[in-house]
């Protein structure tokens, strides 16, 4: 059993993949879009190579969020296909997007019970990134709302932005973490902010969240834990 970090800490914590299910439903969506799109020239990784370059292009214009990954189907079809984008061609494409809604939320397994035990030693903020009404409804609905202090919806996580939420809480940055499973969002911005940091690997990362960890990006600790429940063996 490793020495468990004392009480009192300032445990900042992911949303997307990291307590729910997430990017699986982006998933089936894109997979539902590449077979509705049925290139004859473009083998169905090439069509995603085309949709991410779009998604990244659309996240500066429009940020995160159903909306702007809708958007982003609808140009990725326009460059793509050899047809004309008919109304009806582009409410059957939103309604792939659309459809992620739909999907009853699933809570990752033993994040209800660490939630609940990690409250009673430390202090939990939410920190997610995306559009504030799906992600606070999200919260809303998790049923995890009662473990945390508060909740904090940004529209981009980097070194600046983990520095804001530390100055607006006036929290002590030796005794903060950010725990999630993107090394992009997560790990790596909230080490060079001077933070410590754990890392929770997910399965199905979003591509755009992959990346290296990079441990030496700042002073503070790097923990990789195998599962979110493997949190009580250090918190």
């Amino acid at each position: 059993m490793p020495n468990r970090i004392p009480p009192g800490q300032n445990l900042l914590i992911d949303a997307d993949d990291t307590l729910w299910e997430n990017n699986i439903y982006f998933e089936r969506a894109i997979a539902n879009f590449i077979s509705f799109l049925n290139h004859h020239e473009f083998t169905p990784d090439q069509v995603r190579e085309v949709l991410y370059d779009v998604e990244r292009e659309n996240i500066r214009l429009h940020g995160y969020g159903m909306n702007s990954f809708a958007l982003a189907l609808v140009r990725c079809f326009e460059q793509l296909s050899v047809e004309p984008l008919t109304p009806a061609l582009h409410d059957t494409i939103r309604g792939f997007a659309y459809a992620i809604a739909e999907h009853p939320m699933e809570i990752l397994p033993e994040v209800p019970e660490t939630l609940a035990d990690l409250a009673q030693r430390h202090h939990l903020f939410l920190v997610t990134k995306g559009n504030i009404t799906e992600q606070t409804g999200k919260f809303e609905r998790s049923g995890l709302k009662a473990h945390f202090t508060a909740i904090e919806v940004l529209a981009e996580k980097d070194a600046a932005t983990y520095r804001g939420v530390v100055e607006k809480y006036g929290l002590v940055r030796d005794l903060t973490w950010m725990i999630g499973n993107s090394p992009k969002s997560d790990i790596n911005p909230a080490l060079e902010a001077g933070l410590h940091a754990v890392f929770v690997p997910h399965h199905n990362t979003w591509m755009l969240e992959r990346g290296e960890v990079r441990p030496n990006v700042g002073n503070g600790r790097l923990l990789q834990v195998e599962s979110f429940g493997h949190l009580r063996h250090h918190f």
